[in-house]
């Protein structure tokens, strides 16, 4: 049985350094079409061609490659972040929640490599 919750769905967050270049170049190439753009959050967020899956364009002022991280999407962040505290899995500093939008945490798997579940607060 899995540690968390999993909600079926899971972005794909990518770091750039101008969303609106980056969201129409996924558009143009890809055939993505964007669910939503929030200026205050810094985050585009396009539909992909596989249910569930999102690509989420985030600002960056500067952007490395190799700079991805999947985000999981969970039914309840609290009761997942708290399992997976305590099978010993080490989150990268606190939450952080957009009222009204997502709540989401960056953790690490046993090789350090980024990864981060949210919860859509959008729905409730």
């Amino acid at each position: 049985m899995a540690t968390i919750t999993p909600d079926h769905t899971i972005t794909i967050a990518l770091s750039v350094k101008d969303r609106t270049t980056s969201a129409a170049w996924y558009k143009k190439h890809l055939g993505f079409e964007e669910i939503c753009s929030i200026d205050e959050a810094g985050w585009t967020e396009l539909s992909t061609n596989t249910p569930g899956v999102t690509i989420g364009l985030g600002d960056a002022q500067e952007v490395k490659k190799g700079n991805t991280m999947p985000v999981f999407g969970v039914a309840n962040f609290d009761e997942s972040r708290q399992a997976l505290e305590k099978e010993g899995v080490q989150f990268d500093g606190e939450t952080i929640e957009v009222e009204g939008m997502v709540k989401v945490a960056a953790f690490f798997d046993p090789d350090g490599n980024g990864l981060m579940i949210a919860e859509d607060l959008s729905q409730v």
